[in-house]
């Protein structure tokens, strides 16, 4: 089970003590569903480490690394020096015993379906939106429309009924050219 919010706060204030001496500014550490391909991620204003819970619900040894990584950015930019994968930063990862900048966690699956159901779709404007419910019948453009309803931009609605994987054929597609 991965730890919670607080937990987390808890292992980066000793980590920072450990490591850095203390020398990292207070950041807020959450994590972030939506994140497939990114096991963490930075930002410093506002100062924030979120961490991607599908990794680590299978690779729970990867978070200390993970959050650690992010911390080496954090604590190269508190010090004024460049944040990115420098010289730097590298000597720092070997310094706590991390391997690569790159982490081998693969790409983690959505937790579900996306639940949105029906594109609405502008002929005018050729505007589309996603959307989970189904809207009312008669609803119209509110880029082509400055009024509640305006049959001359009446949106089309289209339900999404099947999902499928084309990632082959998209392959097979570029392969041929």
């Amino acid at each position: 089970m991965l730890p919670d919010v607080s937990e987390l706060q808890m292992l980066f204030a000793t980590l920072n003590n450990q490591f850095f001496g203390g020398e990292i500014p207070a950041h807020k550490i959450a994590y972030n569903g939506r994140f497939s391909n990114l096991a963490g991620r930075i930002t410093y204003k506002p100062p924030l480490i979120e961490l991607s819970p599908k990794h680590f619900e299978s690779h729970p040894e990867a978070l200390r690394d993970t959050l650690l990584h992010e911390m080496i950015h954090a604590w190269l930019f508190a010090r004024g020096e460049n944040p990115g994968h420098t010289v730097r930063f590298k000597k720092k990862m070997r310094e706590l015993g991390l391997r690569s900048i790159f982490h081998e966690l693969g790409s983690a699956a959505p937790r579900r379906e996306s639940a949105k159901r029906f594109i609405l779709r502008c002929d005018a404007c050729t505007m589309e939106v996603l959307r989970k419910k189904k809207p009312p019948a008669l609803v119209s453009c509110g880029r082509c429309s400055r009024r509640n309803y305006d049959p001359r931009y009446q949106l089309r609605v289209l339900e999404i009924v099947e999902t499928r994987d084309v990632s082959e054929e998209l392959r097979a597609a570029h392969r041929a050219r």
